[in-house]
């Protein structure tokens, strides 16, 4: 299905930009792309969003697994049927496995995009963490737009 494919693609690119960033950058090094808004700096957590539940791996393992098999089960059962709900769960699904296989291989994830919002420094994050949001922001505009149809429905009887 193609939303594996999109899954594919988008773990090829979130590998290959932490390549680069692995071996082209030491640990805390920056490089400015848009002055006071945009670095890339190589950072490296070993926890989840912010740093929560740093050091968790066997957690984080048992918990992608079990996310991996649920994102699949609805692709199959409900992608077919919801072109949009593929797509989310296509990069949801990508963006896990690539954040996973950084896990297995490093025992942390590797995060460079660097955001500064005036004085506020947004928390370093990486190209399957991008994935992750938006997959979810889709998914949840998807949730959000059926319930309001089922309430519409309902006043039309």
């Amino acid at each position: 299905m193609i939303y594996y494919l999109l899954a594919l693609l988008t773990i090829l690119i979130d590998q290959f930009t932490k390549w680069l960033v692995l071996t082209n950058m030491e640990v805390k090094e920056s490089i400015s792309i848009i002055d006071n808004f945009l670095y890339i700096t190589s950072h490296r957590n070993s926890g989840a969003a912010w740093g929560i539940l740093a050091g968790q791996m066997v957690f984080f393992y048992i918990i992608t697994v079990i996310v991996i098999a649920m994102i699949v089960y609805y692709i199959q059962k409900y992608a077919k049927t919801n072109r949009w709900l593929g797509v989310g769960l296509g990069l949801v699904l990508g963006g896990a496995i690539g954040n996973f296989i950084d896990r297995i291989m490093y025992q942390e994830v590797v995060d460079f995009i660097d955001v500064y919002f005036g004085s506020y420094s947004y928390p370093i994050f990486n190209l399957a963490d991008s994935a992750l949001v938006i997959g979810v922001i889709i998914i949840g505009i998807i949730i959000v737009k059926d319930e309001f149809g089922k309430g519409a429905k309902k006043n039309d009887v």
